[in-house]
């Protein structure tokens, strides 16, 4: 049996494992059959990272990572967890080829999945002209066009915080009305740089190696019309990967991983949640990081704890 499972393979995923790596404590962790390195590995550039002063590719970043994790002793499965049985002492990690795995703690590091628009040329395009943080990719797109997709209070956010960077911004939304906050609302009416398109929807995203432009389709008529943009921003909205553990674990009321206060000890004593699973707010490549640590020294402590205690049951025995 092992100490410690480890499910997610992103920056909270992998800080874990060197954590607990580096404790001895000998993890294994499940990455995906086909999505290890999470929503980085579609991120070119990452200029933000502490460390990297002139900045690293999103790929070349998590490789860094899952190195320094197998360094220190991580064993990395390259599959996909299909179930989990999380009740009592031992926890039980079902893979994809049928094996149940045993461990005496579980990491659940899963991240979360953007909503796309699901338009032609925006899965090609992805990390070359598409994106759907703003913080990370903004700097890029200085003095130029682009275009935020959405109504919400995060779409206003995205399109009020490129106007550092861009010299346009226009607003693609669907209905003729906004769902985002008042308050939100008017901080990008107010804005001079932003524009909204109305009634119009996403028909397919333009270029080959980088956004040219887009094609939009009114939502009245179905007419359609080109806008001449180098960036699109998709904002619709994002869902925490819970898919695992929803009747298993606690989750928020929007659908993140409970956990208690600033710890990653969920509502399972021996199951830890780190990264944007429990993260609504910021979804950054760092706070992820430092969740992960969070979640690696919350489970060494458990551990220990539960170890003392099986020697303190045997002593008075």
């Amino acid at each position: 049996m092992r100490q410690i499972i480890i499910i997610g393979s992103g920056p909270a995923g992998f800080t874990a494992a060197i954590y607990a790596a580096r404790a001895g404590l000998e993890p294994l962790m499940f990455a995906s059959s086909v999505g290890i390195g999470g929503e980085l590995m579609n991120t070119t550039e990452v200029e933000n990272f502490p460390g990297f002063p002139e900045g690293i590719q999103g790929p070349e970043l998590m490789q860094k990572m899952q190195e320094q994790a197998e360094k220190f002793g991580t064993e990395v499965v390259y599959d996909d967890v299909t179930d989990l049985d999380l009740d009592g002492d031992v926890k039980r990690v079902t893979s994809s080829d049928g094996v149940v795995h045993e461990a005496a703690a579980v990491i659940y590091a899963t991240g979360s999945a953007y909503r796309k628009i699901g338009a032609p040329g925006e899965e090609k395009l992805t990390g070359h002209g598409v994106s759907s943080c703003a913080t990370c990719d903004g700097f890029f797109f200085r003095e130029q066009t682009i275009a935020v997709v959405g109504g919400g209070d995060s779409a206003m956010e995205e399109a009020t915080f490129l106007t550092r960077f861009a010299s346009k911004v226009y607003v693609i939304h669907r209905r003729d009305e906004l769902k985002a906050s008042k308050i939100m609302q008017q901080r990008a009416f107010d804005n001079e740089k932003i524009e909204f398109i109305w009634n119009s929807e996403v028909a397919s995203i333009e270029g080959e190696s980088g956004v040219t432009g887009m094609t939009l389709r009114s939502t009245v008529d179905g007419t359609e019309s080109n806008l001449d943009v180098t960036g699109v921003f998709v904002a619709i909205g994002n869902d925490p990967r819970t898919h695992l553990v929803h009747g298993k674990l606690d989750l928020t009321d929007v659908g993140t991983i409970a956990v208690d206060g600033r710890s990653s000890r969920t509502s399972v004593e021996g199951v830890f949640a780190a990264g944007d699973v429990i993260d609504p707010t910021y979804r950054q490549a760092i706070t992820a990081a430092g969740s992960g640590t969070v979640a690696a020294l919350d489970a060494e402590h458990y551990l220990a704890a539960r170890e003392q205690a099986a020697v303190s049951v045997g002593a008075s025995a």
